[in-house]
């Protein structure tokens, strides 16, 4: 069965919001294997230097790096990346099936975006822009 697993730095705290992230997961639950990992984010001093922001974004990509699913698709959400409608986005993951990946990772970085190490290893940015 195909695996998505969704990367997120930082934690749900709303109710609502963890009520809406565990019905999606039980709606995927009929078409794949679903995974959610929420990744601790950095903290980072208030106003936080671009120096310290970027070995922020470092250390967040250890942890990222270390989560990816061995194989898998990795698709990352950044301002920077392509926008897709939704028969496209279905299109880009029937492809990414057909392709023989058994898995695709998402990842959604923390409030301080994605480091551009993990940027370089994303198979396709995506943007919901």
């Amino acid at each position: 069965m195909f695996e998505i697993t969704l990367l997120a730095m930082g934690k749900l705290k709303e109710k609502f919001y963890i009520s809406a992230a565990d019905e999606y997961c039980k709606r995927l639950g009929a078409y794949c294997k679903f995974h959610l990992l929420e990744l601790p984010e950095v903290r980072l001093p208030e106003n936080p230097s671009p120096a310290e922001i970027a070995a922020g974004l470092d250390r967040e990509a250890e942890v990222i790096f270390s989560k990816i699913p061995k194989g898998a698709y990795l698709c990352i959400f950044t301002p920077e990346g392509k926008t897709l409608s939704s028969e496209a986005f279905a299109q880009k993951m029937k492809e990414v099936k057909l392709s023989g990946k058994s898995s695709v990772c998402f990842l959604i970085g923390s409030s301080f975006g994605i480091s551009p190490k993990v940027k370089e290893k994303a198979d396709f940015k995506l943007s919901m822009g």
